[in-house]
């Protein structure tokens, strides 16, 4: 995992190889999951927002291949809410 400050977010590429030990069918909606936790347990928020980029690139190959990592920019608001977008470059 690594952590990049930026004046408009943080930046961190999540390492999503966990979600591998689960079923086929049940990967992608696992790795949206492990995200959303991720970005819970490091942003110490609740509400969080994935925006439609990021869950297409998990989505992308289809429910049995997410990626292996994702990199992702996550900005806090002033009410608390999180909102998550792909990184640049990607």
């Amino acid at each position: 995992m690594s952590k990049k400050e930026n004046e408009e977010g943080v930046i961190y590429t999540i390492p999503l190889k966990r979600v591998f030990i689960a079923s086929v069918k049940s990967r992608s909606p696992r790795a949206i999951k492990l995200l959303r936790s991720f970005l819970q347990k490091h942003l110490k928020v609740e509400d969080i927002i994935i925006t439609n980029e990021v869950n297409e690139r998990i989505w992308d190959r289809g429910i049995e291949k997410p990626p292996r990592r994702i990199r992702v920019k996550a900005v806090k608001s002033k009410e608390g809410t999180v909102t998550v977008y792909l990184a640049e470059g990607e």
